[in-house]
């Protein structure tokens, strides 16, 4: 099943509006009981915009539009231009309300991934919301001092993280990454760290790539008594 264009509108205090891809997987029509994991993509800044189509550039979206077929709900939202992800965490948050609303979402198995930008936006989203995720991939990000990290991923210590970044990385510095990891394991958490010692900033398209990613993603669920 392709991807199709959609709009999510809610009106708070102030108007939300995100511009996603909407990928249905297949044999979502088929079972009208059945409950599916959804995985929510952030792009990296080079995506910003109005065009949707630029979201296909990388991650997921790329790989749906060449033909792959995932066992998710993916949903890839488009920041706006000039804009940044972790100023958009309550969007993102409103966005996956209305998801749960509308599809068949499987509350305990909601996957977060974000490569550069969106590895930023993936760990702030994160720490806003930790229990509503059931694994998180950030992919060469970082947390920003000035919205209380590094301390404040210790909320994330009970939620599998998977990280990964390239080790000559000079747009993002692999350094960004160790340091969110280490605060992590100070307090037990849950976390894996994958370097690509000869990748630079594109260290995305490898892990995209790795079928062992879904795999793990597909092993995290939250607790059912939830």
């Amino acid at each position: 099943m392709s991807q199709v264009k959609k709009r999510f509108e809610r009106t708070v205090q102030k108007t939300v509006a995100l511009d996603y891809l909407l990928y249905l997987p297949p044999g979502y029509g088929q079972d009208e009981q059945k409950q599916w994991p959804l995985l929510l993509f952030l792009h990296g800044a080079g995506e910003r915009g109005n065009d949707l189509d630029l979201v296909k550039r990388h991650g997921p979206p790329r790989l749906i539009a060449e033909g792959k077929e995932f066992p998710f709900i993916v949903v890839s939202p488009q920041c706006p231009q000039n804009s940044w992800w972790n100023l958009h965490v309550e969007d993102l948050a409103l966005l996956l309300d209305e998801l749960e609303s509308q599809y068949r979402v499987d509350r305990n198995r909601i996957y977060l991934t974000g490569l550069s930008m969106g590895g930023y936006g993936s760990w702030h989203l994160a720490v806003e919301s930790p229990g509503r995720f059931a694994a998180v991939v950030p992919i060469c990000g970082a947390g920003l001092p000035f919205f209380g990290f590094p301390a404040r991923v210790q909320a994330l210590r009970d939620v599998p993280i998977w990280v990964f970044h390239g080790a000559k990385d000079e747009v993002v510095p692999l350094r960004e990454s160790e340091i969110l990891v280490e605060e992590l394991r100070k307090v037990g958490g849950n976390v894996r760290f994958t370097v690509y010692p000869d990748a630079g900033h594109d260290s995305w398209t490898e892990t995209y790539a790795n079928p062992e990613l879904y795999e793990w993603l597909l092993e995290q669920s939250l607790p059912r008594n939830r």
